[in-house]
């Protein structure tokens, strides 16, 4: 049975912890967190700490804090025999100065209070030794369906395609609901669409499923939007887009 400690009491740490204590073969030994408030959160899940001179001992730790606290919570680790992974899409595995290290990356959004189905995140794993990784890829397979050997140099180019899909994306879905409510409009009447965009590349690639008017080079339509934008950085958002959007086409126009 593997046992486990996270250090971390965020989004992230939580829905780990509570994905993981429900694995039988696996034993959540620890939690480890500064934040008195925030550990309460999950004492009813394992043991809870905030003195980091008493990390218990376990075959895992996980660091799910924020990227620029990782290798600061890792020195409390130094000396533990266990493989000592962060979760981190951008950061390093070689962050991490001990020998025994790896990377348990989950590719997903994580929002606070909002189930989601582990069999289906990705998780990408790396770690300086195999034995380590093979030990990851153990717990990795038994939250998720997908394992992926991921290399550091690969994590942060996907972690910032992911930035493009989720983050950037949601932000546009910030503007549309603004636009809609400029003019009383429910948000509601745009969610079809963004469902529809999102089932087409599950099927075909996103080149392939690339719709709308900078895609026919509709240059009155495109140039009739911009006069409805009144913040000058929307206005200059979209032009970007949709001159992006044109040249990739524009051979075909």
């Amino acid at each position: 049975m593997l046992s486990i400690v996270i250090l971390g009491t965020g989004t992230i740490a939580k829905h780990l912890a509570g994905a993981i204590s429900k694995i039988k073969e696996v034993r959540l030994a620890q939690i480890v967190g500064r934040n008195q408030e925030h550990l309460q959160w999950f004492s009813n899940l394992a043991p809870i700490i905030a003195d980091f001179s008493k990390i218990a001992d376990a075959d895992v730790y996980l660091i799910a804090v924020k990227d620029d606290a990782i290798v600061e919570v890792s020195d409390y680790l130094s000396n533990k025999k266990g493989i000592v992974a962060h979760v981190s899409g951008a950061t390093p595995m070689d962050s991490l100065s001990m020998e025994n290290r790896g990377v348990f990356y989950p590719l997903q959004s994580f929002t606070e209070g909002r189930p989601l189905d582990f069999k289906t995140i990705p998780f990408c794993i790396e770690a300086n030794w195999e034995a380590s990784a093979k030990t990851l890829k153990t717990l990795a397979g038994r939250l998720s369906d997908n394992i992926y050997d991921i290399d550091s140099q690969q994590r942060k180019k996907l972690h910032l395609a992911a930035m493009y899909v989720s983050n950037f994306s949601n932000y546009l879905y910030g503007v549309g609901e603004n636009l809609c409510l400029e003019e009383g409009l429910s948000f509601d009447l745009l969610k079809p669409l963004i469902l529809e965009t999102a089932e087409k590349v599950q099927t075909m690639s996103p080149k392939e499923a690339q719709t709308g008017p900078a895609r026919r080079g509709d240059m009155k339509t495109m140039q009739a939007h911009l006069e409805l934008l009144n913040d000058e950085k929307q206005k200059e958002i979209y032009a970007l887009f949709s001159e992006a959007i044109k040249k990739v086409y524009e051979e075909k126009l």
